[in-house]
This record gives C-alpha cells, sequence and structure tokens, in this order.
C-alpha cells in the first residue's frame, strides 16, 4: 500500500490541530450473505439509510474535514447502490476503502472502478470453510479477479484456535499473490455463546504465541505484513498496552444513521441527522471517558492507528499505513 505524505498531512491536521475524525467507518448495510458463528452483524438486521442519506451523510463527512471512507458490515458488496457512493465519495475527494467477506468480490468487481483499498477477510486455506462457511476457492477467485483490475489489495486474517496451522501459508499466499496481508487475534465479543468461543477461541497460549513469533520473523524479512513489528509483539501477549484514540480518530456511523463511540463499546452517541460536528462536539466527555474506562481491544486498525497519533518511532517505520 503506497504511502500517501499529502494523505498523512491531511490527516495530521484534522487529527492533531482541529481535533476531529479522519476516517468515516460507515456500517453500511444490516444484511450478510454469510453467517459465522462469531459474527454478531448478520444477527442485527434492521432498517438501513437509503441513497440519498448515504450520500448526504458523505457531504457532511467531507465538510467536517473526513478523508477517509470506509464501506464494511455486514457485506458491502450487498448494496446495489455502492457504486453511485463510492463514486459520489471519490467525486468530493475522500479516499475509499471497503471490507468484504469475497464472496461476491468476482461477481462485482466492475462496480468497483471507484474503489482505493480493498480488504478482503480471509482467515484460512483448507479451514476457510469451516470457519466462513463457503470454499475457500470462490473467494481466491474474487482475489485474483481484483488483483488483475488492479486493485490494492489486503487479506485480513483473524487468528483463532482454528487456523493458527495456516498462519504462515496465508502469508506465502499473499506473497505469492501479491498483496498484503494483515493479522489480529479473534476478539471474543460477549454476545456469542460460551460454547462457540470454547470451539475456536485461542486456547492453546504456547501454540499461538510461536505462531506469532513466526509472523514476527516473516515481518522482519520483508513479507507483505501490514503490521508493525510493535502491534505483533503486543498481540503475542494478548494485551493491549497502549492508548487507545479509536474514538478520535474514526468516526462509527451503523446502517441506520447512528454514531457510535466503536465497534466494542457501542454506545449511542447520537444520529447523523442530528449533524455530525453536533454530535462530536457534544459528545466529546463522554468518548473521553469510555475510552478511560475501556479495558482494550487488539483490532489492528484500532491499535496501529492509535500508535501512529502518538508518533510511536517504530510504527511509523514499519506500519504499512494507507
Amino acid at each position: 500500500m503506497a504511502f500517501s505524505p499529502a494523505l498523512a498531512s491531511r490527516a495530521l491536521w484534522q487529527l492533531r490541530v482541529r481535533r476531529r475524525p479522519f476516517v468515516l467507518s460507515h456500517g453500511i448495510n444490516a444484511r450478510c450473505n454469510l453467517r459465522c458463528r462469531f459474527c454478531e452483524y448478520w444477527k442485527e438486521e434492521g432498517a438501513e439509510m437509503d441513497t440519498g442519506e448515504v450520500l448526504d451523510l458523505l457531504d457532511c463527512a467531507r465538510a467536517f474535514g473526513i478523508g477517509v471512507y470506509n464501506a464494511w458490515t455486514a457485506e458491502p458488496l450487498m448494496r446495489r447502490d455502492l457504486p453511485e457512493i463510492l463514486e459520489h465519495a471519490h467525486k468530493i475527494g475522500i479516499t475509499t476503502s471497503l471490507i468484504t467477506n469475497g464472496k461476491l468480490l468476482k461477481k462485482r468487481i466492475r462496480d468497483l472502478s471507484d474503489l482505493d483499498y480493498l480488504s478482503i477477510s480471509v482467515d484460512g486455506i483448507k479451514t476457510f470453510r469451516e470457519i466462513r462457511g463457503i470454499d475457500f476457492d470462490c473467494v481466491l477467485d474474487g482475489i485474483t479477479t481484483a488483483k488483475d483490475a488492479g486493485h490494492n489489495i489486503l487479506m485480513n486474517c483473524v487468528i483463532s484456535g482454528k487456523n493458527l496451522d495456516e498462519i504462515v501459508d496465508l502469508v506465502y499466499l499473499a506473497r505469492d499473490l501479491g498483496v498484503w496481508v494483515s493479522f489480529e487475534p479473534i476478539h471474543e465479543f460477549s454476545g456469542i455463546e460460551k460454547d462457540v468461543w470454547d470451539e475456536i477461541g485461542i486456547r492453546d497460549l504456547e501454540k499461538y504465541r510461536r505462531t506469532v513469533d513466526r509472523v514476527i520473523e516473516m515481518k522482519k524479512n520483508k513479507f507483505p505484513i501490514i503490521n508493525s513489528l510493535t502491534y505483533l509483539r503486543m498481540i503475542r501477549e494478548l494485551k493491549p498496552n497502549f492508548r487507545c484514540h479509536a474514538s478520535d480518530i474514526v468516526l462509527h456511523v451503523t446502517a441506520d444513521g447512528k454514531i457510535e463511540n466503536c465497534r466494542v463499546c457501542r454506545v449511542h452517541l447520537g444520529d447523523v441527522s442530528s449533524g455530525i460536528a453536533n454530535v462530536w462536539k457534544s459528545s466529546r466527555e463522554r468518548r473521553r471517558r469510555i475510552a478511560e474506562e475501556c479495558k482494550g481491544c487488539l483490532f489492528f486498525g484500532y491499535v496501529e492507528n492509535s500508535l501512529l497519533y502518538d508518533f510511536k518511532p517504530e510504527v511509523i517505520a514499519h506500519y504499512e499505513w494507507m
């Protein structure tokens, strides 16, 4: 992923001077075509903003200084108006990214001409069907199609108790495909049944740490791993050791237009219909208090960008920031 000095300068100005978020993380719809047992989002089907409301959201976000629009959850490629949304974001000067499970990627690749960064959930190879419920070849076809179309691609792998034997293979696969790969440990959300976590959670800590040690070694040897060494060493111990700035960096908006603190502390701060600037100003003290009381998480986007926010030298040098 190419580093953009212009984008970085805009981000610094927005975050450190204006003290406003730079990324709009939008749960663009409430539907999914998979039923992953470790995920809560597909269970929350409900209202969605229509096309006009999403375009208005983008206009408001741009006026507020937002520079990056990330479409995700439950499955963005299920929205028919996605091309119009991405085109509008580009037209008003916002960098676009999208996170998908990949099932519809090959079918909808022509609709992604206004997409800058594409992230695909890839949690295994032989274990992929067991983890995600579909054949890996389906997603691999989508990745190769997207690669041929010229997209900047990240394979995002959630490390669990199911895929420890395939983590190194995924790094080699990313290298062979000419794409990037990221890793983060599975987050055990409280809304999921305990027996699910007993089955797929990280329980063999010795094996898990050996696996992460191998990833660290491969990172040092210039394999296409997006994570910083600081982050990889942190997840090896499964202990959040950073000051979280997630709610300072990212504006979280749900499919029905609610503004939430983050994907872990899903506190309702307000609604986009009240105005982004108004909600941001009125929720400042609440967001600060939530961050102070939170026990932390290890989602790489939150950790890495919080470390960047605090100008950690190794992260600046080795995290492949988009």
